[in-house]
């Protein structure tokens, strides 16, 4: 394991060989008196093929990270970008094709639809977006995540690893270039989780992907290329090829830190 510090971002001239990438993105929540700069000149990129796990204390930041680099948010200044694509200059309707197009997401609640079947949750995207869904897409996606016993079934029938490996399946089906996850095992028990990590883990090494993902559990992080840990709005902290319990601590300092502090400023 090795272990990198940056005191607030990579440096810019890292930048421009990564599948996403944020420039000096800030992003301010209310006005005047009131104000959270809750990200703070952020600087960073998320290389191509790679499994990045970002960590930090609640109300760090790390969520609205996500959110910004997704497109999900705009941030109040500074730029974001998808593969040279800059999502910042795009109108609502590039970003939301932007986003159905060429990526993946995976949350913690699974936001499966209760009424449709496993196969239509899958192929719901795709139909929205009047996309054509190859012929034997949506089986061998749903073979490669065990569920092809379930292509009829309702959600309430599964258990909760089997819906986050629809979510999972729904993700792949369009062929992202990146997937964002936040959570994705929050609400899972350790044998679903570790099933889950495999399959996103399995999506970067033999399917290609870029994933991002937000979590708190550092057995969770153990499973990325590496650890971006986020505090004050910042990326302060980096590990590569992290073990859980190196993940753990760093965490652990961290959160006391922040605590200390009064969070965000």
């Amino acid at each position: 394991m090795t272990r990198t510090v940056y005191p607030v971002n990579v440096p810019e001239a890292a930048l421009g060989r990564n599948s996403v990438e944020l420039r000096q993105v800030v992003k301010v929540h209310g006005q005047g008196p009131t104000a959270v700069r809750v990200l703070d000149g952020v600087s960073w990129g998320f290389p191509r093929r790679t499994f990045t796990a970002v960590m930090g204390p609640s109300g760090s930041g790390k969520s609205t990270l996500l959110q910004c680099a997704a497109g999900l948010d705009r941030p109040t200044s500074g730029s974001v970008s998808i593969d040279g694509t800059e999502l910042t200059t795009l109108d609502e309707t590039a970003l939301t094709r932007l986003r159905r197009d060429r990526l993946g997401f995976i949350f913690q609640s699974y936001n499966l639809v209760p009424t449709l079947t496993v196969a239509q949750n899958v192929t719901l995207p795709m139909e929205f977006a009047s996309r054509p869904i190859p012929a034997g897409a949506v089986r061998n996606v749903l073979a490669r995540l065990g569920l092809e016993q379930h292509t009829h079934t309702r959600p309430a029938a599964l258990s909760g690893g089997q819906q986050q490996r629809v979510a999972i399946a729904r993700a792949l089906l369009g062929d992202p270039a990146v997937i964002f996850a936040d959570e994705p095992t929050g609400a899972l028990d350790s044998r679903a989780a570790a099933e889950v990590l495999g399959l996103l883990r399995g999506a970067v090494d033999s399917g290609g992907r870029t994933i991002v993902m937000v979590t708190h559990d550092p057995v969770a992080a153990a499973v990325a290329d590496a650890v971006v840990f986020f505090a004050d709005g910042r990326v302060v902290d980096v590990l590569h090829r992290p073990s859980a319990d190196a993940a753990a601590a760093r965490m652990a300092r961290l959160a006391d830190g922040f605590a200390e502090r009064g969070g965000v400023r």
